[in-house]
Parts: structure tokens; sequence; C-alpha cells
């Protein structure tokens, strides 16, 4: 029987059938695990499966080839994988530039392997009703520079409603994951756009400015409007896996965009002369932020394991 992940614990998952039959619990044949050690989950919400059923219950045998997923390292010290979901229409990135503070190499970690995996995202700016006029003024130049790459920018306040109409749009008929740090109000937003849902949600600390992990486990869930969300845990860091590190460059659009005016076609943007990414960042045509972003993954030992 063929159906699709929707929920996973990380032992056991549900799996909605192609009649629409849910098959709570199933666990996963044990050869799977031998099969792909390198990844935490071998079977991810979103994953299409086939599954059969020993002694009432359910067991995943085969998961279908994925069209495309999003994956980060598990951590920086480890080289397995964490696939955070698959056979996604779009990524919904959830940012706020303070209560908490997402940095932008989180950022453009994330959408660097978005990039790399065939993943649109759709970025999301939060609490913009907390923010003076000095963080609006940086919001609004950090927005610009996602914005002239051809990102969907989107600002919102969940808490007031402020731009969910917006995001709806973005969500109608497709399915998305959600993701970003604890804290930045992704359970929130999706209960404001589909209140019957009624995920557990939770206040920032006060004491750090950051979040507390309120989401435990990933799932999918159906919109009455059409298209299914997969909500996820809040990462603290994304690490970069699956991108050799010549190629790091090739999924930062700004930087691939200017790199075709560089002396040499191998050129890796740090002390080549002729540089035409450096030269950008030296006149402000090109964010030293996203520079800055773009040396720490190919520094990192992350890029190194594929």
């Amino acid at each position: 029987m063929r159906g699709t992940v929707i929920k996973s614990t990380g032992s056991y998952y549900d799996v909605r059938l192609d009649d629409g039959q849910v098959v709570a619990d199933c666990r996963i044949k044990g050869k799977m695990r031998i099969d792909d050690i390198k990844s935490t989950n071998p079977v991810a919400v979103g994953d299409f499966v086939n599954i059969e059923i020993e002694s009432n219950e359910g067991v995943i045998d085969e998961v279908l080839p994925r069209k495309n997923y999003v994956v980060r390292r598990s951590s920086n010290l480890s080289k397995q994988t964490h696939i955070l979901a698959a056979n996604v229409d779009q990524a919904v990135l959830v940012v706020t530039i303070n209560f908490p503070v997402t940095t932008p190499t989180f950022i453009d970690r994330f959408l660097a392997s978005a990039e790399a995996f065939g993943v649109p995202v759709v970025m999301v700016f939060n609490k913009v009703d907390r923010y003076d006029a000095q963080l609006r003024e940086e919001l609004q130049a950090f927005e610009q520079i996602y914005k002239d790459m051809g990102y969907d920018v989107i600002e919102i306040s969940a808490k007031h409603d402020k731009g969910l109409e917006q995001v709806k749009e973005r969500l109608k008929d497709k399915v998305s994951v959600i993701a970003g740090h604890s804290g930045v109000g992704k359970s929130t937003l999706i209960n404001k756009i589909e209140p019957g849902l009624d995920l557990r949600t939770d206040d920032i600390s006060e004491t750090n400015n950051s979040g507390k992990h309120t989401t435990t486990h990933a799932e999918m869930h159906p919109f009455s409007f059409g298209g299914y969300i997969i909500d996820t845990p809040g990462i603290r860091g994304f690490g970069i896996t699956g991108i050799e590190r010549n190629e790091v460059a090739h999924y930062f659009r700004d930087i691939f965009k200017v790199s075709d005016d560089c002396q040499y076609n191998n050129c890796s943007h740090r002390h080549e002369p002729g540089c035409a990414v450096k030269l950008a960042v030296e006149e402000g045509r090109l964010a030293y932020s996203r520079y800055q972003s773009y040396i720490n993954i190919v520094d990192s030992s992350t890029s190194k394991y594929r």
C-alpha cells in the first residue's frame, strides 16, 4: 500500500494512505536503518512510502524516490544528516531580527541548502510590531538584500494578524515546510492561519532571548483552504551538507551572478586577482553579510562532507 508520511516521532510514523486512511505508529524495517546510516531519519515527513501490515502493525518497507528535500547536518561534529521534510513545493523560513535574533549566517545557510536541493523559499519576517524605528530601518535594509536576489519576502505580525493573508495566499494548495529558530513564532503563525489546529506555543526565554522548543516532532497538517504545512521543531543551527566546497558559490544567487566577471573561472573569491565578487563587496554592490556567510560555509568542515 502506498502512502505519505505525515508524522514522525523518530521511532514511529503515521502514514496517510492514498485512499485517505491513516495508519498510525508504523515502524520501519530494520534493514532500512542499516542501508541509510548517514541519516538520523531514513524516513521523513513528506516521504512517499510503501507499507505492509504485519500482525496488525504498519511496516514501512520502501521509501520511494524524493523529488526534493530540506536537509541539514545534525551537528557540526556529526557526519549524519537530518532531513526536515521531503517532497515539498516550498519552504517557509520564519525570521526575526530580534526577539530572538536570527543571524544572517543561519539564513544564508538555509537558503543555500534549499537552492542546492531544489526547494523554493518564502521568507517571512515576523514580530514587526515589536520593532522600534531603528530596528525597522535595519529590517528594511536586511529585507532588501533578499528582495534584490528575487526571494519572496513578507513582513508579518502573527500576534496582530498583519500580513497573514499574504502568507495564506502563498500556502494555498501547496505542500510547505515551515522552519526557523525556536521562538520566532512558527506555531503561532500556523494557528492564526488555521485556528483549528491549536498547535502548542510558548513565550521566548526572557533570560537569554532565545526560544523554547514547543514543537517536538515533525508533522504534516492539512489546511481547510487547500494544501498542507509541515511543522518542524525549532533549529538552533543549520549545518550545510551535500555541497562540495567549490560549489558553494553556485547556491548564493548574488555571488554567482557577479562571479561571471571574475578573471578566473575557478575563482574562490578569497585571494585571486581580478575577483569581481570582492570588488562588488568593496563597492557596496554585494552585501558584506552575504560574503561573510559564503566564507563561513567554505571554511566550515561541514562543506567537506557529501
